[in-house]
């Protein structure tokens, strides 16, 4: 059996180099030493992994083609395009090994398979990092850290290894949509639009493989439902301008609000209705449905105006809080569903619907305005949410939370090609290409208009 392993690992290992315009010694292969890269911080986890199967191998079984240590080249390649910068000699070190395996000595193959092990841990590691500047504000969704016995585990445990590793690099349809309509274009992967492809396939990790979920894409001003990891209903929205940019933003909604009051922003306070008043008197307030309240609560104290000091307000130098009451005015319109990010951002309807027929729809102060607020209830919640009563802010629970996505998407795959839209907040302008390193520290996980 031996000799038969040996034979068709040596055949993939020259058809390996060859692609690779490399040489590597067949007879003798040089011992294969690990990257500079490698720490020691997954070892015990590849040990336990290795002890729990009695020190069988996983990528260089008797009698099966090392395809699985194959594609993890393969991978590793192509990975500074997918934003993920390995070192060279980490796909250096899988052929190496592969080459070693095929020398069918029990030893060189379990040598080998280990340093395979740990590389695939590496690209893992890297390729589910944290999405820079995105807010992870519920438990539900946050980031945590890819466990090296997690990652080798689930490895082990795969009907088809080689299946497990083209899923997992996949890591979701619309990042695989990305990556591989960029794959067909040389300029994208090595020109000056490199940085900026990586950089949005690095904003597009952080969606699920799979199950309903919500992605706001800030750079096209537009919403998506989806299902099973596919878009199955889409609408405009409206999003933050330059200035008050709608931030990255993973979290659950948890219910609909009904009949919501709109809380003002600290600065519009400052800019719009502080003003407002001292040109135009108490009036202002009650024309435009704005009471002055003691907390953001239903059960709120209301403040006369007339005891607040309207030019400190505008001025800054006092703080107070003002609310708008549910009605035709009201800047939330008939409904909203709040997440956790911790700036105050959520989703909402509008009363203004002419601002949905710009082309250049970045106009609000942060928060995202929804074309057809209902029918994302619907999704959400299966059926048309009801009031039971006239009160404001009526929450409504969904039958289960809904993962919403909040991101900046200026590469879109269409048709198989790449597209680029308006950067419009400029975060593009200072990528740089490397987005992501391999390495075997797991990446901290971030805390979480």
């Amino acid at each position: 059996m031996a000799s038969v392993r040996g034979s068709m690992f040596r055949r993939a290992a020259v058809a390996l180099a060859m692609s690779a315009a490399s040489s590597i010694a067949m007879a003798q292969p040089a011992p294969v030493m690990a990257p500079p890269l490698f720490s020691s911080a997954n070892a015990p986890a590849i040990t336990n992994f290795y002890n729990s199967r009695q020190g069988a191998p996983l990528w260089f079984r008797a009698g099966v083609s090392p395809t699985a240590a194959l594609k993890l080249v393969e991978l590793l390649r192509r990975a500074s395009t997918e934003g993920v910068k390995a070192d060279p000699q980490l796909a250096a070190a899988v052929e190496a090994a592969i080459a070693k395996a095929g020398t069918g000595n029990a030893a060189a193959v379990n040598e080998a398979d280990r340093l395979v092990s740990n590389a695939w841990v590496a690209y893992v590691q890297a390729l589910r990092a944290p999405t820079p500047g995105m807010i992870y504000g519920d438990p539900a969704v946050r980031y945590t850290p890819q466990r090296p016995e997690l990652v080798i585990g689930l490895a082990g445990r795969a009907p088809s290894l080689a299946d497990h590793i083209e899923q997992v690099a996949a890591v979701n349809p619309l990042y695989r949509a990305l990556r591989d309509a960029a794959l067909t274009d040389p300029l994208l992967t090595s020109g000056p639009d490199a940085g900026k492809l990586a950089a949005n396939l690095d904003r597009v990790r952080s969606l699920p493989q799979t199950g309903r979920y919500i992605v706001v894409d800030a750079a096209a001003a537009r919403l998506w439902m989806f299902e099973n990891g596919q878009a199955v209903d889409s609408m405009k929205v409206v999003v933050g301008t330059p200035e008050t940019p709608t931030p990255m933003v993973a979290s659950m909604i948890h219910y609909t609000t009904l009949n919501p009051y709109w809380h003002v922003p600290n600065n519009l306070l400052l800019k719009t209705v502080a003003p407002g008043v001292l040109k135009q008197g108490k009036g202002y307030l009650k024309s435009r449905g704005y009471e002055v309240v003691s907390a953001w609560s239903n059960d709120a104290e209301i403040i006369s105006p007339d005891t607040v000091d309207w030019k400190a307000v505008a001025a800054g130098k006092t703080e107070i809080k003002v609310r708008q009451l549910p009605g035709g005015t009201n800047s939330m319109g008939k409904m909203k569903f709040a997440f956790a990010n911790g700036e105050g951002i959520f989703l909402h309807d509008t009363p203004n619907k002419e601002k949905f027929d710009l082309s250049n729809r970045a106009v609000s102060n942060g928060c995202i305005r929804l074309e057809d607020a209902p029918r994302l209830a619907r999704f959400m919640m299966g059926n048309d949410p009801k009031m039971a009563s006239t009160e404001p802010d009526q929450h409504l629970r969904l039958p289960q939370g809904m993962p919403v996505y909040v991101t900046y998407l200026t590469a879109q795959p269409t048709n198989g090609k790449v597209t680029f839209v308006n950067d419009v907040y400029g975060l593009d302008r200072s990528v740089a290409s490397r987005v992501a390193t391999v390495s075997q520290s797991a990446a901290p996980a971030h805390a979480g208009n």
